[in-house]
């Protein structure tokens, strides 16, 4: 099963842009499924995440809020898939 990333963005951040790209360099040698997901469309993420953007989860753990540690990351898919070099 993949690995789910979850990116909270909003329109006109260029923070979320950049995690973006930098989550899209990531999938192309360690896989996931992204899901990015617009706080502006929901009250309550609103609240939750405007000061924090673009804040990342993993699986459903949030493990980063704005700026993507790439390498963490990494590992972070690489324990999730039990692959060699994850620690």
């Amino acid at each position: 099963m993949s690995a789910v990333v979850t990116v909270y963005v909003r329109p006109g951040c260029h923070l979320c842009d950049d995690a973006l790209a930098a989550l899209r360099e990531v999938a192309l040698g360690d896989p996931f499924t992204l899901r990015v997901v617009d706080i502006e469309g929901d009250d309550a993420l609103h609240r939750r995440y405007l000061e924090r953007i673009p804040v990342i989860a993993l699986d459903g753990e949030e493990i980063a809020d704005f700026v993507l540690d790439a390498d963490d990351l990494r590992r972070r898919l690489r324990a999730r898939a039990g692959a060699p070099g994850a620690r």
